[in-house]
């Protein structure tokens, strides 16, 4: 496993949190577009009380990302920005980085996380989500219990 250091988002990282998932996005066969929340971590996600974290590497160069946010009227979560460098793929990156996160939503009482699947070319990442302990609501969506 590749050592990381999981950390909450600061705007010093934006840039090369933005590179990291076009980059992935690319790997992944996509066209590497940006969506516009990640513009602002601090006002989309922070402000809102909700969560952002990056994987870095030794170096501080951001390997991994993931957000959630609430669901309102409820005590669960979306996962958003999943994303890990393709170049540290299978490195236990993207384990740090759930694990991390999964512990400060269990010490924030949420009761479970809900992933949007993303449709075809993303069949790694139900793999993944799978081992991580998620189960399928539907054909779009797993979740995953933290009680």
């Amino acid at each position: 496993m590749e050592r990381v250091t999981i950390v909450r988002y600061e705007r010093r990282w934006r840039d090369d949190m933005i590179y990291m998932i076009l980059a992935a996005k690319d790997a992944l066969g996509r066209v590497p577009t940006l969506n516009e929340d990640l513009l602002d971590i601090d006002a989309n996600y922070l402000a809102r009380g909700d969560g952002f974290f990056l994987a870095l590497s030794p170096e501080g160069r951001v390997l991994g990302s993931l957000g959630w946010s609430s669901i309102p009227g409820t005590e669960d979560v979306w996962l958003h920005r999943f994303s890990v460098h393709p170049a540290h793929w299978r490195q236990g990156v993207g384990t740090a980085l759930f694990r991390h996160v999964e512990r400060q939503l269990r010490g924030l009482g949420k009761a479970a996380a809900r992933v949007h699947l993303g449709g075809r070319g993303y069949e790694g990442s139900q793999a993944f989500y799978l081992r991580l302990g998620f189960c399928y609501e539907d054909e779009e969506h797993m979740r995953k219990d933290l009680r």
